[in-house]
């Protein structure tokens, strides 16, 4: 797909996050805060990319085995695309800022999730945000043609 509107950099307005399972299948079904271990200056669209791992222990937990029941765990493909909106700590003493917030951790705030029909397999993420190849992107807005540039805002 050669849109003429697109930047030749998807670098430059969408990013990728590779989460681990079942925490990026938590995302698309109402997930709200993605913990982190450092602060993240972006803002914008984030890929939301099921690395290759799955973590058994945190399906016990019953706000995770909830939100998780019935679907399928992808691992190594794009799930979904995200709208990265804040990343904060919250104050100590606090009360947390989400049921998902875990305290002494960067809280990544995503909104406008939206889940891809069609999981697009790639195997090349990473824990930190990544720029996305444009074939990548490509991909994913061929389900999502509505993505672009000027959504960002």
């Amino acid at each position: 797909m050669n849109d003429p509107i697109l930047p030749a950099d998807p670098g430059t307005w969408v990013r990728g996050i590779t989460i681990r399972q079942p925490w990026a299948t938590c995302l698309l079904a109402g997930k709200t805060v993605e913990n982190r271990p450092v602060h993240w200056p972006w803002r914008g669209w984030l890929l939301l990319h099921a690395g290759q791992r799955t973590e058994r222990a945190p399906q016990r937990d019953p706000l995770v085995a909830t939100t998780i029941r019935g679907r399928t765990l992808h691992t190594g493909v794009v799930l979904g695309i995200a709208r990265l909106t804040d990343c904060h700590q919250d104050p100590s003493g606090t009360p947390a800022c989400s049921p998902w917030a875990q305290a002494g951790t960067w809280h990544l705030v995503l909104t406008d999730v939206h889940e891809l029909p069609l999981p697009v397999p790639f195997a090349r993420g990473q824990l930190g945000a990544w720029k996305p190849p444009q074939a990548l992107v490509d991909q994913v807005r061929l389900q999502l043609p509505q993505l672009s540039p000027e959504s960002t805002s």
